[in-house]
């Protein structure tokens, strides 16, 4: 799988009151996604950029995660049952960034011989100072979340059923996508659209994981349409084409209506 590298922006306060105490910093990348063979070492980077005019100071440690009923990833640090934090090596446990500086912090996973095929998953967690902030204690933090596939792990999607429904107020295709695999996927690619009233609508999914052995609902969002469009399609509205993850392609219904 590929390491998709991309530059985020994250403000993020762990308390209530904490808005005038979030801490801003740039990690490339947000997350990795790649694979090992069962008793090797995989190591890569992340680079962490201090865009503020003062110095600041970042605690470095690993997290295990969930992800809630509204798909975002909760972490903790206690150690989860299975978890595969204890193969995780860190280069430092803290790193300090000078002014419009920048560090790049190593990491290796050392995963065990005979491991069996499967995805370790964790997040590496970088952290500002605790601060206090209406008589509460605060501080920021980033996940940098980590998928490693074991030896030939690999998702199994399958689209289980289509709908209409409002997503931020907008009426989408929502797909019903199941994985019955051993590592996580994501729906990629294109598809093609004609409406009930013969207009033409390409259609990308978003780029939510389904994790092993769970159910997820992904919209299909219309690429931009020209000036005066409409903003969604007449229904009901078939469809052309696959979508994919690596080498799998998975089928889509051909009609989505409400």
């Amino acid at each position: 799988m590929m390491l998709r590298p991309a530059l985020a922006l994250v403000l993020l306060a762990l308390a209530p009151f904490a808005a005038a105490q979030t801490f801003s910093a740039q990690v490339l990348p947000p997350r990795f996604e790649a694979r090992a063979a069962e008793g090797t070492v995989y190591r890569n980077v992340i680079e962490i950029q201090n865009p503020s005019p003062a110095a600041v100071r970042f605690g470095i440690r690993t997290a295990d995660w969930v992800l809630d009923e509204a798909g975002e990833a909760q972490f903790d640090y206690a150690l989860a049952p299975g978890s595969c934090r204890p193969w995780v090596g860190l280069e430092a446990g803290e790193v300090r960034i000078e002014p419009n500086g920048r560090k790049r912090l190593r990491f290796e996973v050392q995963v065990p011989a005979g491991t069996p095929a499967g995805q370790c998953r964790f997040a590496i967690m970088i952290e500002g100072d605790p601060q206090r902030s209406g008589g509460m204690t605060v501080a920021g933090r980033i996940g940098v979340i980590i998928y490693l596939d074991i030896g030939d792990a690999a998702a199994r999607l399958q689209v289980a059923s289509a709908r209409v429904a409002e997503v931020n107020g907008q009426a989408l295709p929502l797909l019903t996508v199941r994985n019955e695999g051993n590592a996580h996927g994501r729906l990629q690619g294109l598809l093609d659209g004609i409406d009930a009233k013969g207009k033409r609508w390409t259609l990308a999914p978003v780029s939510h994981p389904i994790l092993p052995g769970t159910e997820r609902e992904i919209p299909l969002q219309p690429l931009a349409a020209g000036e005066g469009d409409p903003a969604t399609p007449a229904w009901p509205l078939r469809l052309q084409g696959q979508l994919e993850w690596g080498r799998q392609r998975i089928a889509v219904p051909e009609v989505v209506g409400r």
